[in-house]
């Protein structure tokens, strides 16, 4: 069975070589998506509610931001990709502090899913390549 990369125009770039997504026959598997404004490089400090210091140390910092603007990405490269929100079967959400934030996670994916509920794995991982609090992991149909 073939598969298709595709890259979303209006996503946030990816931060390593590898696309979006894959299409393999009606399923969509997405790249590991975080919060990054669209169109933002791996580079940019465009993280919405995060403010770094010169030194890259935390000045201000908004997880509910993240958990929005990262479930934004993801609606973005579905569509752009021939799929949906309610298309969703499987997320994988990656927390780097567990403790902290997932019951502000849990409340706010809960505002998402209230019709269509993709099976979900939520795990503590120590660090994400950018300055970051989460990242998800989805699959979808076509």
């Amino acid at each position: 069975m073939s598969s298709t990369k595709i890259n979303a125009e209006n996503a946030p770039k990816p931060v390593g070589s590898y696309p979006h997504a894959r299409k393999v026959g009606n399923l969509l598997f997405l790249s590991g998506v975080g919060p990054r404004k669209a169109k933002s490089g791996p580079n940019d400090s465009a993280v919405p509610g995060l403010e770094l210091d010169h030194n890259g140390n935390f000045i201000s910092f908004d997880f509910e931001a993240q958990c929005h603007s990262v479930f934004q990405n993801v609606k973005v490269i579905l569509e752009e990709s021939g799929s949906s929100w309610e298309n969703l079967v499987d997320i994988t959400v990656f927390l780097v502090d567990m403790k902290r934030d997932f019951q502000t996670f849990n409340k706010i994916y809960a505002s998402y899913f209230t019709t269509n509920q993709p099976c979900r794995t939520t795990v503590a991982i120590n660090a994400l390549p950018t300055p970051i609090a989460i990242e998800l992991k989805c699959i979808a149909t076509i």
